[in-house]
């Protein structure tokens, strides 16, 4: 049998990973510096990474660093074939990645059949740091099946003819036991680069698996998703794709097309010659938890005995905020200029690109603070108070002239609002639409964040030692009042942590600031009614971060009962 990795030149590597020794292969762009990894998964029965190694080359012409293994039973690797589970090829996947994947590379994940599954949980796993996926014949499991052996497959060579059916099976041959699986939740979820490659008639997977991916994939991600159906290609598109170079390259452009808005070549380069003579860029990885963004964390290196140090780089590469990006950025510039001279902890601006003129977005480049976002319950009762006495800090600061930032916009209005279809209560909802249509309150205008919530704050510590350390994302800077800044950090503390929690933050503001916020139901509704009918937007960072328990489900009762508690408070 001809050896197709080595014919190639990729480098062999084996890990013992989950009990099995995991035959993995490598290989490196040509003539240029790789900051992302494709990751090739092979589907099941024979399938192997030798399959996808004219695959691989395709991606690594274009500049892309490769990773293939062998599940355990498969190819090279050790182990049965029959002790195999879902759980298991994650496991594997996983441990090759991070053992064989530079920390600071970019993932784009490409699975054949049963490793569309594995794609969606090793897509979970990751998240933001997933440039892409492509799914070929994709197939999706029932949750009760994940750690679930295979055991033998049914008519395979050697398998008795009674011998007993394996509980994996049992579960694949239940109708419809995978319509309700976490797999299609996290494809739903996906906001990256996401190509789908089915043949045009699948012998092994029914329609309405397709289709319910497809469906899954163009979930508020529409415009970053190709769907490719190949004429006389069969189930096996990774053994088709050998004999079919040209849609083979039709696969990969797709997948790569748009992955330059997750990438930051000239961004490196623009970074580079900011830096101080003796000073240069080493690496990158992208950082958790952003939205309106994409968030990197730069590692330098310098000449001599001097340490390198860590920066921040902000990109706005989704289309909406790069067509607003030099406004977005020019006032995050100057308010971090003010900062400087102030008690708030925030970053400090080295350079920006607010017209993406230099870099692959409009970007702004910012040294990084200590701390981690902390959204989890635990030490919550200590966080709550220094969130309530740094936003008052923040409303302290003084900017006076060409200082003062721009009057606050609504983000939403009473004509705006829409009802969630799933109420209980509607009559909720039309009261607090009304209040919306009334005249807003007369205020005292403050320098404000604009977008102060958890995941905007830095803590160090535990306990009593509890401390912030950074507040970063000063985009929305404006001038008004500071009843605005409260209602958005109750909004999110509501949809985290509960209405309780959101109460407890306004009560240490009163306490806090000099100048307390009245907490009127208008300003309190006007930012809560801005996520009707559902809290995606802000969920989906916080799940990035490890609140995969906030479904929509969740989101959409805890923000009725938060407006429901506003509108009873009488405040």
């Amino acid at each position: 049998m001809t050896d197709v990795i080595g014919e190639f030149g990729w480098e062999r590597l084996t890990g013992e990973f989950d009990g099995e020794r995991i035959s993995c292969a490598t290989a490196e762009p040509t003539g240029a510096i790789a900051s992302v990894t494709v990751v090739l998964l092979h589907g099941a029965g024979l399938g192997d990474k030798a399959r996808l190694v004219e695959l691989g080359e395709d991606f690594r012409a274009r500049g892309h660093r490769v990773l293939a293994l062998d599940f355990s039973g498969h190819g090279e690797s050790s182990g049965e074939l029959g002790e195999l589970s879902l759980e298991r090829r994650f496991v594997q996947a996983r441990a090759a990645i991070d053992a064989y994947v530079p920390q600071q590379h970019s993932l784009v994940l490409t699975g054949f059949s049963m490793s569309g599954q594995t794609v969606a949980d090793l897509a979970a796993h990751y998240g933001s740091r997933v440039a892409g996926i492509g799914l070929c014949a994709p197939a999706v499991y029932a949750d009760e099946a994940w750690s679930e052996p295979f055991g033998a497959e049914p008519g395979a060579p050697g398998t008795p003819p009674d011998a007993p059916v394996s509980r994996f099976t049992e579960i694949l041959r239940t109708p419809d036991s995978w319509r309700d699986c976490r797999a299609l939740d996290v494809l739903r979820s996906l906001r990256t680069r996401a190509v789908l490659a089915v043949p045009a008639m699948d012998e092994i997977i029914p329609y309405a698996v397709t289709e319910a991916v497809a469906t899954a994939l163009t979930c508020g991600n529409e415009s970053r998703v190709s769907h490719l159906v190949f004429e006389g290609a069969h189930h096996r598109l990774g053994v088709w794709f050998r004999e079919n170079p040209v849609e083979r390259a039709r696969f990969v452009d797709a997948v790569l097309d748009d992955l330059g808005s997750d990438g930051w070549g000239l961004a490196r380069a623009w970074v580079d010659k900011t830096l101080p003579a003796g000073e240069r860029v080493r690496d990158a990885v992208a950082l958790r938890g952003g939205w309106t963004s994409q968030m990197r964390r730069v590692r330098t290196e310098a000449e001599g005995a001097q340490e390198g140090r860590e920066l921040v780089l902000r990109s706005l590469a989704k289309p909406f905020y790069r067509r607003h990006a030099p406004g977005l950025l020019a006032r995050e510039a100057a308010v971090l200029t003010l900062l400087a001279d102030t008690d708030v902890p925030a970053p400090t601006l080295l350079a920006a690109d607010p017209h993406g003129e230099h870099c692959d977005h409009p970007s702004l480049l910012m040294t990084r603070l200590e701390g981690e976002v902390r959204l989890d319950e635990d030490g919550l009762d200590h966080r709550i108070p220094l969130l309530a006495r740094q936003l008052a800090t923040i409303h302290r600061v003084r900017a006076e002239g060409p200082d003062r930032p721009r009057t606050y916009e609504p983000w939403t209005s009473a004509d705006r609002v829409r009802i969630p279809a799933a109420t209980r209560r509607p009559d909720v909802w039309h009261r607090a639409i009304d209040v919306l249509r009334q005249e807003p309150p007369t205020y005292e205008g403050r320098f404000l964040h604009r977008d102060f919530h958890p995941g905007n704050v830095l803590f160090t510590g535990t306990g009593d030692q509890t401390r912030i350390t950074g507040v970063v994302d000063w985009v929305e800077t404006s001038w008004g009042p500071a009843d605005l800044d409260v209602a958005h950090c109750s909004t999110a503390l509501a949809l985290l942590h509960g209405v309780s929690a959101a109460t407890k933050f306004r009560h240490h503001y009163w306490t806090e600031s000099p100048h307390p916020a009245q907490a009127a139901p208008y300003w309190l509704l006007l930012d809560a009614l801005t996520y009707a009918p559902d809290a995606e937007k802000l969920a989906t960072p916080w799940r990035d971060l490890g609140r995969t328990d906030l479904t929509q489900e969740v989101l959409e009762r805890r923000l009725e009962q938060y407006v429901t508690a506003v509108l009873g408070e009488g405040v």
